[in-house]
């Protein structure tokens, strides 16, 4: 009887020492097709290449970054209109997704700059909304101060941290 079992678990943990390694092998990858599905599909070339005006499609627009006042996260004119110009954009490359991030200068603790960013994030973010791109297009991240545009401890470096950027994807 006791030989039945350790020969049944015997044979059980080589099952599983081969389990694991025959599973991590690497699979075969069919390269006769493209990402799209389809042996051509996809690509947008046009024979004899493409235009300055095609690359430039393709290629995502820097978008403005936004400024906010200190300890504020509602948008000025200027920001309104900022983000008037990257939406006009996002209009016409409806296949451009955008993450919006939110930054603060170093003032303040880490969780309150972190929920700081997260509300100017959000604060462009609904604007966006508002002037009619879809949700599913945005997203939002804070950073709070752990990404500085600048290092110096003063107004005018603390000024450019204070901001919303939009990073195109």
């Amino acid at each position: 009887m006791k030989k039945n079992r350790w020969m049944s678990f015997s044979i059980m943990a080589m099952a599983v020492v081969l389990l694991f390694a025959f599973g991590g092998c690497a699979k075969k990858v069919d390269t006769t097709k493209s990402a799209a599905g389809e042996e051509g599909a996809g690509t947008g070339m046009k024979q004899g290449g493409m235009g300055s005006e095609e690359i430039e499609a393709i290629q995502p627009k820097e978008l403005k970054d936004i400024s906010f006042d200190f300890d504020r996260f509602d948008l000025s004119p200027e920001a309104r209109a900022t983000l008037a110009d990257d939406a006009a954009w996002l209009e016409s490359n409806p296949n451009v997704k955008v993450a919006v991030e939110g930054h603060c200068d170093e003032r303040g603790t880490n969780e309150y700059n972190i929920a700081l960013g997260d509300r100017r994030a959000k604060s462009a973010y609904n604007y966006l909304i508002n002037l009619g791109i879809k949700a599913d297009r945005l997203s939002t991240i804070s950073y709070g101060e752990e990404k500085p545009q600048c290092t110096e401890h003063e107004e005018s470096c603390w000024s450019k941290n204070r901001r919303a950027h939009l990073s195109a994807k």
